[in-house]
């Protein structure tokens, strides 16, 4: 019997899902003043959105349970044999979940583009 050689095991990956990370240029690279104002300043916008996507988060599905404790009468109510709190916090958040995320992945690589950009033009 004659023997094979094994095959080489492959690794098989689907496409990339998400652009390369953003190369540092010029000024951030050679971490002068400049740069550090440049990051800086991505860092607090970025700061910014989270803070406003979490304060959106609290507002709205933090608040359920204040709802729920001031109009005791809701606690009662059902649709069907599932209470109406269980189908809003147990069905309904999670499309807001969902959209909270999307709109804050979106907008903190639109910030990441801005400042690739910037970053481009300052080469140049």
């Amino acid at each position: 019997m004659s023997e094979r050689p094994t095959p080489q095991r492959v690794r098989v990956t689907g496409p990339p899902r998400r652009r390369p990370p953003m190369a540092r240029k010029g000024e951030v690279d050679a971490d002068t003043r400049l740069g550090g104002v440049y990051v800086g300043s991505l860092l607090r916008e970025q700061l910014w959105l989270a803070v406003r996507t979490l304060a959106l988060l609290v507002v709205t599905i933090g608040s359920l349970p204040v709802v729920f404790h001031v109009a005791p009468g809701l606690a009662s109510v059902r649709v069907g044999p599932v209470p109406v709190a269980w189908l809003v916090l147990g069905v309904a958040s999670y499309p807001l979940l969902v959209v909270l995320a999307w709109r804050y992945i979106r907008s903190a690589e639109r910030n990441e583009a801005a400042f690739a950009e910037l970053m481009d033009e300052v080469e140049r």
